[in-house]
């Protein structure tokens, strides 16, 4: 186990390097504190600011938090900006499975941002990637909402492809096989084969540069991923290690995610 980890006196908070965690016995509660956390977090950015830039993560694991969170009262979406931070190349535009999609039926349709901007691959996803990066360059980030994968990936860097000196900010990237797989887990595609094999993803440095990190993974397919996050080495072998070093980085768990649950 990780030397540095800490038990809080509240029992269900602890920490690991910079990374603060917080472990709940359901996923349903996980998803509302985590929406709570997020909608306060902006309240008090749009307080101090005109514009709050935010990155959103399209998964299953992912729905609680988002079904909470545009419920969440006194958050001024208007002056929000939103993205997201990964998309599958090859997709028809209107695919259900399309992140992009994904998040306007969850939240992109649902609450009135000042702008979305979506990820549109197209005959040259290089260049969507570049293009993407430039808006997401613009000014800095402030709010990123994300996940963990099954192979411990963080957006779309998986084990092979990840890097945390990536020099890019998004890239085009080659799935894994565990990371397609995971997506026919998650009842999104039927079959193996019919998950793309090529996506365009923000880096590991583009979502490390974010000033408010909030990761939400529940779920028994997950724990493996969470264990080797929080107790094995920093290492590309598992993305979202890097996360311990982030200076404000809360993950929620649920009994069946947190490997240190009792």
């Amino acid at each position: 186990m990780n030397t540095n980890a800490m038990t809080s006196p509240k029992g269900g908070e602890r920490r690991v390097d910079s990374l603060l965690i917080k472990s709940f016995v359901t996923r349903r509660e996980m998803g509302a504190i985590a929406a709570a956390e997020i909608a306060a977090d902006l309240r008090t950015r749009l307080d101090q600011q005109d514009l709050v830039r935010m990155v959103f993560a399209a998964a299953p694991s992912q729905s609680d938090v988002l079904d909470a969170l545009v419920r969440c009262e006194g958050v001024d979406w208007t002056r929000v900006e939103a993205f997201h931070m990964d998309e599958y190349v090859g997709l028809a535009e209107n695919a259900p499975q399309r992140f992009g999609n994904w998040l306007g039926r969850h939240v992109f349709d649902l609450v009135p941002f000042a702008k979305v901007h979506r990820i549109l691959p197209v005959n040259d996803p290089a260049a969507t990637a570049r293009e993407y990066a430039d808006l997401l360059g613009a000014a800095p980030i402030d709010v990123i909402q994300l996940g963990i994968g099954v192979n411990g990936h963080i957006a779309f860097n998986d084990p092979p492809v990840a890097r945390f000196d990536d020099p890019e900010m998004v890239k085009v990237v080659d799935l894994d096989n565990v990371c397609r797989q995971q997506q026919v887990d998650d009842d999104c595609f039927d079959r193996f084969q019919d998950v793309p094999a090529r996506a365009i993803t923000l880096t590991v440095p583009c979502l490390m540069s974010a000033a408010r990190l909030f990761c939400m993974v529940p779920g028994q397919t997950k724990r493996a991923a969470v264990k080797a996050a929080l107790d094995g080495p920093i290492s590309t072998q598992c993305p979202a290690s890097i996360l311990r070093q982030h200076a404000a980085c809360t993950l929620y768990l649920d009994k069946d995610s947190d490997p240190h649950a009792r």
